[in-house]
């Protein structure tokens, strides 16, 4: 099940107002160009700022995501119509042959049960061509970036068009080994309406993520830091092999 944040409407609405500044997907289609892809998988794609990006490049893209209210968000934006979105999730897509996959943002931590995430793996190895490619982030648990999400530090508030002002922050709930939730507030201030939501991230080890791809049947060609948030991430790009030795 999708978090609160992307399921419920009312709260999908207030995502991108909320972010507005999407620098980190500059990297991911630099990496777009750098492959040569031509037809991409968003896996997580929420509400459509990568696909869109991509679409606008003539990019064939395809988006699923399992929270419905994120895909109409994305579905309704200017240029919408040019990426087929799928609300649903990477371990049963339809047939598909991209050049690329990705995982953008926190979509990789938030898939924290082991057998969804070992299932994604495998469904983004079946819509690869042979030859295609993997990417995708993941923060380094060592940096423990968690230990920073608070009141005190996320707390702000929004003008957001249609809804007024509207006052948000982060409280870690519970930190058990690999696995960090958190809560997200909503004050709106028109009303007073409180909206929460509940979300878990698993922080994963280098070694275990490339055994992980291993054993979805990736090579692992390479892990690169995140440019605009050095030393914290860790970006993976992994290949499906193709027996025929083409690109």
């Amino acid at each position: 099940m999708a978090d609160e944040i992307f399921a419920n409407p009312r709260l999908a609405a207030l995502y991108d107002p909320l972010d507005p500044g999407r620098g980190d997907l500059d990297p991911y289609v630099r990496l777009t160009e750098e492959i040569g892809a031509r037809r991409v998988l968003d896996i997580g794609c929420g509400t459509g700022v990568f696909a869109l990006l991509l679409a606008e490049r003539g990019i064939e893209v395809v988006g699923v995501d399992p929270a419905q209210a994120s895909v109409d968000v994305a579905r309704a934006k200017p240029g919408g119509d040019q990426v087929r979105w799928i609300c649903g999730n990477a371990a049963a897509l339809p047939p598909l042959q991209v050049d690329l996959a990705t995982m953008t943002a926190n979509v990789a931590q938030e898939i924290f049960d082991q057998d969804d995430w070992q299932a994604t793996l495998r469904g983004a190895y079946a819509a690869l061509r042979p030859g295609g490619h993997l990417v995708f982030e993941t923060r380094d648990p060592a940096r423990r970036a968690w230990e920073a999400w608070n009141r005190e530090s996320s707390h702000r508030v929004t003008e957001i068009p249609g809804a007024g002002p509207v006052e948000n922050w982060v409280d870690v709930t519970a930190v058990a080994g690999a696995l960090v939730s958190f809560r997200r507030t909503y004050v709106f201030a028109a009303g007073g309406e409180v909206l929460t939501s509940e979300s878990t991230l698993r922080f994963r080890e280098r070694q275990e993520i490339e055994a992980d791809l291993r054993a979805a049947g990736f090579v692992v060609r390479e892990v690169r830091d995140a440019p605009d948030r050095p030393g914290k991430e860790f970006v993976f790009i992994a290949r499906r092999p193709d027996p025929a030795g083409h690109r």
